[in-house]
């Protein structure tokens, strides 16, 4: 599983010209399934997500407080294009992305853990072509990963 974290100050999804997720302060994750990809990814995902000390007390510049903290936002998007593989060629190969049905599965569950924090939660429409806006905080953004153990 692989999760881009941008700290944003709002960030919004748009599909077919209509606004379909928007939140503000807070985090933007892109969030890309492997097939190997299990309900231990995911617990493990949605604790560091939830976890990571990505904000500042007024004044300071040390990060010290986790969107929880803070009672910050969510936008959750799937992007199955985190698993691009640009290696070969000039087009990028999607084969070690999830396929569709059981992506989707684990990005439903993935959003649904996050929801039960009592944090704001939208999300983007799985499979649909999505235009994102960002306002990204800093800018401040992490990559995050996690290999299913075999």
């Amino acid at each position: 599983m692989r999760v881009v974290v941008q700290r944003v100050q709002s960030s919004s999804v748009s599909v077919d010209g209509e606004i379909v997720g928007n939140i503000g302060r807070g985090l933007n994750l892109l969030v890309g399934i492997a097939p190997s990809d299990t309900q231990a990814e995911l617990v493990w995902m949605v604790r560091k997500c939830l976890d990571l000390r990505l904000f500042s007390q007024p004044g300071s510049d040390r990060c010290d407080l986790s969107v929880q903290d803070i009672r910050g936002e969510i936008l959750v998007i799937s992007q199955f294009t985190l698993y691009g593989d640009c290696n070969k060629g000039r087009r990028p190969s999607f084969a070690k992305a999830a396929p569709p049905a059981l992506a989707e599965t684990l990005y439903d569950e993935f959003v649904a853990m996050l929801k039960t924090s009592g944090l704001v939660v939208e999300t983007g429409i799985f499979g649909a072509m999505m235009q994102v806006a960002i306002e990204n905080d800093g800018p401040f953004t992490l990559l995050l990963e996690r290999e299913a153990e075999t």
